[in-house]
């Protein structure tokens, strides 16, 4: 269960706003695959441990992004700079690891949200890559579907989360 109090809770359309007007022309990720992901993810202004137990912030923001100040209350503005630079580090990924370059739009969403919420470290040499790198299929778009396990357990969150990555895959 993650431990949020409502008070510090953000609203995730106002900060993907904020990542679009101050660092738009900085990323790739389309306004909806900031939702999809920033949906997903929540944001909370203040620091809680997610279910992973990590010290989290903002829209899914770890110590991996940035060193997180247990204590503060986070601005909009600063989930936003978090946000875009977790998103930055995940195209990073995407580009180096599943030809990025060449997916069309859904495709390097979808694979931009999977990055941003697994992480590089346990995609670069996933199926799911090796089938980007091969080049964008319908067939890597049903990848997405295999990743909905913590601690050895299905999760309802990472269910719905995967179904709509892949959906968004699908369209593109």
């Amino acid at each position: 269960m993650i431990k949020r109090t409502a008070k510090y809770i953000c609203a995730v359309s106002a900060v993907v706003g904020l990542v679009i007007a101050t660092h738009g022309n900085e990323i790739r990720t389309s306004e909806k695959g900031l939702l999809l992901i920033g949906n997903a993810e929540g944001c909370q202004q203040k620091p809680y441990q997610c279910p992973a137990d990590i010290l989290t912030v903002g829209i899914g923001t770890t110590g991996s992004v940035e060193k997180i100040e247990t204590n503060k209350i986070y601005t909009l503005q600063e989930i936003a700079d978090l946000y875009a630079k977790g998103i930055k580090q995940a195209e990073k990924c995407v580009n180096t690891y599943a030809n990025g370059q060449a997916m069309p739009q859904g495709g390097f969403d979808a694979l931009t949200s999977i990055t941003f919420n697994v992480g590089c470290g346990r995609l670069k040499n996933s199926t799911l890559f090796k089938m980007a790198r091969q080049g964008y299929s319908k067939t890597m778009c049903g990848q997405f579907e295999r990743w909905i396990y913590a601690g050895g357990k299905p999760l309802k969150g990472l269910i719905e989360r995967r179904q709509k990555e892949k959906a968004l895959c699908l369209g593109s």
